[in-house]
């Protein structure tokens, strides 16, 4: 039983680097299976379909993301504090795993196959956070905006910052960490000025 998870977790691997930069369309399951050593009826056996594989990919990824966003709500931060913390917190996890941001860029593309399940899987997330702030904002301790928009804005941002490294990698040049703390950086002064009264 442990070498199947294990052969499970290999697969969501490869196939999390291969939608991450190659995309759905430039996915190949043949590639993925040669690459890990394995046959292609081994994925379609765990996974039935390349739809199926993208699935159980998106699913992982927002379970990361919402693992690392509920170990901050959870935390003792506050006020501003919790949305610093949030967004340091979202950039450490794209880091971690670069794929990750790769992975986000594709399933936002317009009528991207993997668009709807991220969306389902992140929407509950980005409704308990559009709350938060509304409540915030109710009580005084953050400034009035549209919180949706403000929402749509940061993850905006954090989907640019894995274009930006494919470009810069596509140009010949290797991303370094000053340009995601440069970005992490200006998104959190966009939300200090949106957010934080005492500005």
């Amino acid at each position: 039983m442990a070498d199947r998870s294990d052969t499970k977790n290999r697969i969501l691997d490869a196939a999390l680097a291969s939608f991450g930069t190659a995309g759905f369309d430039g996915t190949s399951l043949d590639d993925i299976a040669v690459g890990l050593g394995l046959r292609k009826q081994t994925i379609l056996y765990h996974f039935v379909t390349k739809r199926g594989l993208l699935n159980a990919v998106v699913d992982r990824c927002a379970g990361d993301l919402t693992r690392a966003m509920e170990e901050v709500l959870a935390g003792e931060a506050r006020d501003w504090d919790r949305v610093e913390a949030l967004v340091r917190r979202v950039f450490r996890l794209a880091l971690d795993q670069p794929v990750l941001l790769g992975l986000l860029r594709e399933v936002s593309r317009p009528n991207s196959p993997g668009a709807q399940r991220m969306r389902a899987n992140l929407d509950p997330l980005m409704a308990r956070a559009r709350i938060w702030i509304e409540g915030e904002m109710a009580v005084g301790r953050m400034r009035r905006t549209d919180a949706q928009l403000l929402l749509l804005s940061a993850y905006s941002t954090v989907v640019g910052v894995g274009t930006e490294i494919e470009v810069l990698r596509a140009a010949g040049i290797e991303p370094t960490l000053r340009t995601v703390v440069q970005r992490r950086r200006e998104l959190l002064g966009f939300l200090r000025s949106s957010l934080d009264p005492r500005d």
